[in-house]
């Protein structure tokens, strides 16, 4: 059982909210779009707080004003691909200014 954990591909990055308004239903639902694209399992991370990053409530529920820190970790055969196209999502403010 071990051994197939650890054939599993993790990757994770820390990101600073970017956006005026932080993690609002748009930039929720944009999060959302990416994540669903990909197999893999999305956590988002602030503080001590672990979320799906496939639930849009669960995402608003980590309060995330512009200027927060948080954690993405992407966990599958696709994790990478994931993880790239949320960075992308992050250094483009979610499309906003």
């Amino acid at each position: 059982m071990e051994a197939l954990w650890n054939s599993v591909a993790e990757v994770e990055q820390d990101f600073i909210v970017p956006n005026r308004l932080g993690f609002h239903a748009r930039v929720a639902a944009k999060i959302v779009r990416v994540t669903t694209q990909f197999q893999a399992d999305v956590l988002i991370v602030k503080d001590h707080t672990a979320v799906n990053g496939k639930s849009i409530l669960d995402i608003l529920s980590l309060e995330c004003p512009r200027g927060t820190r948080v954690k993405i970790i992407c966990r599958g055969d696709d994790a990478e691909e994931a993880l790239r196209a949320l960075a992308h999502l992050f250094q483009c403010h979610f499309g906003e200014t």
